[in-house]
């Protein structure tokens, strides 16, 4: 005779087994789920990998102490290298240019103090090989685990900046030439058409004869000034309006044989004025590449601005060094130097900081600004050191 345990001891397996086979098919369920998650995220990944390696735009993901984590052939191309290990495990400071440091120090600022989601900006980056280039930066702030990492794109705009600086270089010369037709060239052609008329009433009123020689003379020689001052204007408008990076050619020049030619020209300038011009050259040749017509300009303006306002007795030293790969040149002087005030805008077109020289020499506020222009065509910095009744250096640094 059965017992109700005897009875109720099947049901109670067909129970659990049931139970069973319902654990089994969710674990069975959830596992084809998480291998579904799994092969889709491998999916992403590969999206991502391809899209990331292929993409024509450089790719580099970035750590919030702008470490570079990873990066595509792109950036490699970019930055002129060969392998990734020059470039991954790197700062991105190492490729900054040193005038825009300040840039990625901005970015992880924004970024990662301030929380944006994304920050775009445009930089200078420095190849391998030294050269540098143009790109904008735009950086996406992303969670990865326990930290937070930016994916950031580099597009290469070097050509867009030349005609940028193409553009605003074209639309200088044309505000240079209204505003030196409208006030500079109106000065010194109004001097010569008024003393042209004072000669022409002696003329007409037959007075011109040899006792008027003095007269004359003193006549002809505000004509002479007006009509160098008209000249040196129009020259400089049209050395401004012919700058362009892209028919600027250079070739490898010798900084030192150039120096020597230019300042042969202002030695005896310098002698007139009891000033002494002396040359402090390395004793060893150095050469930079750029176009030795043009880059004298830059010396002619910087020397011309010493021996003007640099007093009698005085000295101006024109020197040249090599510093870290590059040539340094300064052109320094013991005179009236600039006042603090001024120095903020002296490369400014038409800068208000333009005065005349200690005795009494015009300025056109062009020169200081077309230098830094010329500077800047190859690729160099130019910048000034100077304190008021001490002296002034100009210094000019080129790759």
């Amino acid at each position: 005779m059965k017992t109700l345990a005897d009875s109720t001891a099947p049901e109670q397996q067909n129970t659990d087994l049931r139970e069973e086979n319902q654990q089994l098919r969710a674990e069975q369920v959830t596992a084809q789920a998480q291998q579904t998650t799994s092969d889709e995220e491998a999916r992403q990944q590969a999206r991502f990998r391809t899209v990331f390696e292929n993409a024509p735009f450089g790719q580099k993901i970035i750590t919030s102490d702008l470490v570079i984590r990873q990066a595509n052939r792109a950036v490699l191309d970019m930055l002129g290298c060969a392998r990734p290990d020059e470039v991954v495990g790197h700062r991105i400071l190492e490729f900054a240019h040193p005038d825009h440091h300040a840039d990625w120090q901005f970015l992880q600022q924004r970024l990662w103090s301030h929380k944006l989601p994304s920050f775009t900006l445009e930089t200078c980056l420095v190849r391998c090989d030294g050269s540098s280039f143009w790109c904008q930066v735009t950086s996406i702030r992303f969670p990865d685990g326990d930290e937070e990492l930016g994916y950031t794109q580099l597009e290469d705009i070097s050509d867009r900046k030349a005609l940028e600086l193409s553009l605003k270089r074209l639309y200088d010369a044309q505000e240079t030439i209204l505003y030196l037709v409208t006030h500079d060239l109106k000065a010194p052609i109004g001097h010569i058409q008024l003393l042209v008329d004072l000669l022409q009433r002696q003329v007409d009123a037959a007075t011109f004869a040899t006792d008027n020689a003095a007269d004359t003379a003193n006549y002809l020689a505000p004509i002479r000034w007006a009509c160098a001052n008209a000249t040196k204007l129009l020259q400089d408008v049209l050395l401004l309006g012919s700058l362009d990076a892209s028919h600027l050619k250079k070739q490898p020049t010798d900084l030192s044989t150039l120096l020597q030619c230019r300042l042969a020209t202002y030695q005896l300038a310098a002698h007139n004025k009891g000033l002494a011009l002396t040359l402090d050259l390395p004793p060893q040749a150095l050469h930079a590449n750029l176009n030795a017509d043009i880059f004298g300009r830059v010396v002619d303006n910087l020397v011309s601005n010493a021996l003007k306002f640099t007093p009698a007795g005085g000295q101006v030293t024109v020197g040249l060094r090599e510093r870290a790969g590059r040539m340094l040149l300064t052109v320094r002087d013991t005179g009236i130097g600039i006042p603090e005030a001024l120095q903020a805008d002296l490369f400014e077109k038409f800068s208000p900081a333009a005065r005349p020289g200690v005795g009494g020499e015009a300025a056109t506020g062009l020169g200081l600004f077309i230098s830094r222009q010329i500077v800047q065509l190859h690729r160099g910095k130019l910048w000034v050191e100077s304190q008021e009744g001490a002296g002034t250096c100009f210094f000019v640094e080129l790759h």
